[in-house]
């Protein structure tokens, strides 16, 4: 065809060719938001036999005394038939050691173990995770972090009954506490978000990662796919790598009844939530191509939504249908994402949808560039 056509016809038709790009990324949109994000609104949790196996509740420590003394009781006293609860000691330097010893003189099925610290070897979190998990007497593990709280006494029965004929991994949902302040709100909407993806699809049969302040998999599931032996050059990876690199539709379901939840002490300075959020993402490259397609494809979709959407409100011809379909999908939004928070119990962030929908993309972009510049610094967590 000849090229001067093409530009006659892109010249005569440059509006509605807008308007398709536009509506084609709102279509996108939809799809996730209907297709894939719904998946966590409309679940309904099935009523289990009663599974009462015993339970190995591993926790991994770094200078976390005041958050043990402050947490680890609410583990401990679980209401469950037979459980250990393990914490790995991974070379603390306050009084974590004298805490665990005065602690267990209270909870007798508290066990500990220590990592002493050596100048020479440097290591990350995933060598105490290893050590818990060699530690553990029962096939099915349990893992939360220091800092964090269970909602309930019920969270330890929760997440177990989910271990059906086949199942092998259970995620859950692993929230922050919450405080006043605008950081707060994107911290919690943040993990929120992540949380609506990772247990959409797998609901939807992509299970592609979960978060270790609440996830639990069989021991022997560990040893036969060979644990974190592909990833051991990585600092991180000990929770979502090693769900992304073995789970699917058949071995992995979910878990996020309002009993099941954990929630953490998040961040309280800007700068320690961009390093721990650094941190979680160098992991990502690493996905299974199919799963980096369909996270990227959203915030690359969203992103030209909202491009277009500013082009087309310079047309006075098109901004009433830009602004009629900007409306629906916020409707279509506000109304997954109140549902979403109902089920997750996160309050308090419906009002500030838009502005973050919006921060998130800048915030994760400048998050991608710096992380592919090489950092020697690396964080325990």
């Amino acid at each position: 065809m000849d090229i001067t056509v093409i530009k006659n016809f892109v010249a005569d038709n440059q509006l509605y060719i807008l308007a398709g790009f536009f509506l084609f990324f709102l279509l996108i949109q939809l799809v996730y938001y209907l297709g894939i994000y719904a998946r966590l609104v409309f679940y309904r949790h099935k009523q289990s036999a009663g599974l009462n196996e015993p339970v190995s509740v591993i926790i991994c420590a770094r200078n976390e005394a005041d958050n043990l003394e402050k947490y680890l009781p609410a583990v401990l006293s679980q209401h469950y038939p037979e459980f250990e609860v393990i914490v790995v000691d991974d070379g603390s330097s306050d009084d974590t050691e004298f805490l665990l010893r005065r602690i267990a003189e209270r909870y007798p099925h508290l066990r500990t173990t220590t990592i002493r610290e050596d100048k020479k070897f440097t290591h990350g979190k995933k060598l105490a995770v290893t050590l818990g998990i060699k530690a553990a007497k029962y096939d099915i593990l349990l893992f939360t972090d220091a800092d964090c709280e269970p909602a309930s006494d019920q969270w330890l029965k929760k997440i177990v009954t989910k271990f059906t004929a086949g199942r092998e991994i259970v995620l859950g949902y692993g929230g922050y506490f919450s405080h006043k302040g605008l950081l707060n709100k994107y911290i919690r909407y943040d993990t929120l978000f992540i949380a609506m993806q990772y247990l959409s699809f797998a609901l939807s049969g992509f299970p592609y990662m979960g978060v270790g302040r609440n996830i639990a998999y069989r021991k022997s599931f560990y040893r036969k796919t060979a644990g974190f032996s592909k990833h051991l050059h990585l600092f991180s990876g000990d929770d979502d790598l090693f769900v992304n690199e073995n789970a699917d539709k058949r071995n992995t379901t979910v878990e996020f009844s309002h009993e099941s939840h954990t929630r953490s002490v998040p961040g309280d300075s800007f700068s320690k939530w961009w390093r721990q959020k650094k941190r979680h993402l160098t992991t990502a490259p690493l996905y299974k191509g199919k799963h980096k397609l369909l996270l990227a494809l959203e915030p690359l979709s969203r992103l030209f939504f909202y491009v277009f959407f500013a082009v087309l409100l310079c047309f006075p011809e098109l901004q009433l249908m830009a602004l009629g379909a900007f409306a629906f999908r916020l409707v279509i939004q506000l109304i997954i994402i109140k549902q979403s928070m109902i089920r997750l119990k996160e309050n308090n962030l419906l009002l500030y949808v838009i502005l973050f929908d919006v921060f998130a993309l800048f915030i994760n972009f400048v998050l991608f560039v710096t992380n592919r510049i090489r950092v020697r610094n690396r964080q325990w967590k």
